[in-house]
């Protein structure tokens, strides 16, 4: 590896310590490094790594310091480049960011000497069709989550399957996840946990008003719609659509969601040898 990209979240390195200490350590052994944050960087930084509009598809690939939002923002912020990304914990669980900062260096000469794996994780399409005709589309990595907003009150909404009606829902929403974002949202809503190699689609209610409604395992080639109707008592529903918690748009009756798998993956580097199982069983026993 000869150019080397860092994504860092300031919030989680405030005074850039580990940034700086990244790529000094980068830049004394002869390779390139790009800075794709906007943030402030200390003087010595930016005398060595230039901010600068480099194409990230010519990186090999990219430091991401932070937690798992910050894994998810950079590969929303690179989507389409196939740089894989390494994640370095600077956050709490860090179930996408394998490097805690003591092992740094040791994971940089590991990189530069190609002793690594790559893996590839699916992605989730999803276009918002509104009534009135207009399409907004987006990705995600973790999961598109669609929702209540303003009162808490509980919404009503159809789930369609390749076409055919599965069920109606009483509930707080609903969340459809990847594999990789089993261990999110989909989690602490009572969700099956995936190997996150795996490809599937898992539908999982937002507290459910109901004793018998679980989470559902789909086919990745399958398509998934969810329908606004009217809601109980015939009140307008107040809803919304996020990608990766990233952002929410608004949904009015007669509007839909569908939801396929993306033709996009994410790649990651890896490093370590340990199983998924090894990893979750050290995150759960924390």
């Amino acid at each position: 590896m000869k150019h080397f990209l860092i994504y860092t979240n300031k919030l989680k390195d405030k005074d850039m310590k580990v940034t700086d200490r990244i790529c000094s350590y980068l830049s004394d052994k002869g390779h390139k490094v790009t800075i794709l944050s906007e943030e402030k960087l200390q003087k010595e930084t930016r005398e060595k790594c230039r901010l600068s509009g480099t194409n990230s598809s010519e990186a090999d690939c990219m430091l991401v310091l932070g937690g798992d939002g910050t894994v998810l923002q950079a590969v929303r912020d690179t989507m389409g480049s196939g740089v894989p990304i390494l994640g370095i914990n600077l956050g709490t669980l860090g179930y996408m960011t394998e490097v805690e900062p003591t092992e740094v260096e040791t994971a940089l000469d590991r990189l530069i000497a190609g002793d690594y794996e790559t893996e590839s994780r699916m992605m989730l399409s999803g276009k918002v069709l509104f009534q009135n005709g207009e399409i907004r589309e987006g990705w995600a990595l973790n999961d598109i989550v669609f929702a209540r907003s303003g009162s808490l009150q509980i919404l009503k909404f159809n789930i369609y399957v390749n076409g055919q009606f599965l069920n109606s829902y009483h509930a707080d929403g609903m969340i459809v996840t990847t594999p990789t974002g089993s261990t999110g949202y989909n989690l602490s809503a009572g969700g099956p946990i995936v190997e996150p190699r795996a490809r599937l689609i898992v539908l999982t209610p937002i507290c459910p008003h109901s004793l018998n409604q679980r989470s559902i395992v789909l086919s990745p080639e399958d398509c998934v719609e969810i329908e606004i109707p009217r809601g109980r008592e015939d009140r307008q529903q107040t809803t919304e659509v996020s990608f990766d918690g990233n952002y929410g748009i608004p949904l009015n009756e007669g509007d839909r969601i569908r939801i396929i798998r993306s033709d996009m993956v994410a790649s990651f580097i890896r490093l370590n040898k340990i199983s998924f199982l090894d990893v979750l069983h050290k995150k759960m026993s924390d």
